[in-house]
């Protein structure tokens, strides 16, 4: 069987790693893209994501698509309210067309910058179960059925359960003890009348110490919910989540005397509930230079969900493509720089991200996440995802 080498392998075709190669292509550098995924529509990309100006914007721009970006912007989505467990009104804040962070969904997001690529960057259905040094900064990736490809340059863009990352460091993702479960309400303003009202235009946030319930309005006139639990691995281990059913009546047991309106997110979903354990490296999380690898996005540096973890990644990207066209024919002071400044800017957002965990769910809920939108919200305003 024959091997191809690729001077610039990208592993995940996420929002990390189609930056990075859109970026690099820009600047007239090519690159292959390896997705597990069997195409671009073979599963559901996720919600909204707030788009931040510093960062996930300004790797938009790196990437020459600021007008695309601006086209799938969800107007109106900026709002947000917060309640108690009764349904009653904490803060409200309605989006008065001035944010910095405009919110799109991470699909169509997606969608443009994989419009943006030259046919066959990405190579989908390509699931990694290999990947070793072969010297010289080369490696080689070996994939399901057998196939292999070697790398100049290798870059795992791949996740939280990254394969790429073990050539670097010995660290794993750990269960922090909270558990986000995910589901859908459609059609909401006709079906779900008095949710709908709940929830507004943008965001809502029903939140008690341990537990609470937030959602999101999206276009189409869906309720995007995520019940935030914070429950050990072994109560979540404890439900059957392949009897729908069943889960969610576990699940909406513990919201037991909350208003209808904000259990219906639960009770009334019309999609199987998922459970997200949240996940995450070790605080500042980084690894000695090895020659011709490199991580970005969560594979990097996974933490809780703040609001920055798609804007950290795209930034990474846009950051690591200006490293590599700035020295095109040394890939190692390219790494090295890139590295130098990722690590401490991603570790400035670890505590941040275990902050705005705490305020949602933490002895103070709801109301220290209050008093965070009523402070600096241009500084602090990520803390909505």
């Amino acid at each position: 069987m024959t091997t191809s080498h690729h001077p610039i392998a990208i592993v995940g075709a996420g929002l990390g790693g189609l930056t990075l190669a859109r970026v690099l292509h820009v600047h007239g550098i090519s690159a292959t893209v390896f997705e597990s995924d069997p195409s671009a529509a073979s599963r559901t990309q996720g919600g909204q994501l707030d788009i931040h100006e510093d960062d996930g914007q300004s790797a938009l721009a790196d990437a020459g698509l600021t007008d695309e970006f601006r086209a799938i912007i969800h107007e109106g989505a900026e709002a947000l309210r917060v309640l108690d467990r009764h349904g009653e009104l904490l803060h409200d804040e309605p989006d008065d067309g001035t944010a910095a962070r405009p919110e799109v969904l991470r699909g169509d997001l997606r969608r443009i910058l994989l419009d943006s690529l030259p046919d066959r960057t990405v190579q989908w259905g390509r699931r990694i179960t290999g990947v070793r040094p072969l010297g010289d900064g080369r490696h080689e990736l070996t994939f399901a059925g057998g196939s292999t490809v070697t790398s100049g340059l290798l870059v795992g863009a791949d996740g939280a359960w990254s394969k790429v990352r073990p050539l670097l460091s010995d660290a794993r993702p750990e269960y922090i003890g909270t558990t986000f479960v995910e589901t859908y309400l459609y059609d909401v303003d006709e079906r779900y009348p008095a949710t709908a009202k709940a929830v507004g235009a943008g965001a809502m946030y029903a939140l008690t110490p341990g537990k609470g319930i937030v959602a999101h309005r999206e276009a189409g006139n869906i309720l995007h919910t995520y019940v935030e639990l914070n429950r050990p691995a072994e109560w979540i281990a404890g439900i059957d989540f392949n009897d729908a059913a069943a889960a969610t009546a576990r699940i909406a047991a513990e919201f037991d005397g909350w208003a209808p309106e904000l259990t219906a997110l639960i009770t009334d979903g019309e999609t199987a509930p998922v459970a997200r354990m949240i996940h995450t490296l070790p605080d500042g999380h980084r690894w000695d230079r090895v020659p011709g690898v490199t991580l970005l996005g969560d594979a990097a540096h996974l933490m809780p969900p703040s609001g920055d973890g798609a804007n950290l990644a795209m930034f990474d990207s846009a950051e690591l493509a200006k490293a590599i066209a700035a020295h095109p024919d040394d890939v190692e002071t390219a790494l090295a720089a890139y590295e130098e400044a990722l690590f401490p800017r991603s570790e400035a957002f670890y505590a941040d991200a275990h902050e705005i965990l705490d305020l949602c769910l933490g002895e103070r809920a709801p109301f220290g996440l209050i008093d965070l939108f009523n402070g600096d919200m241009q500084g602090e305003r990520g803390a909505r995802e």
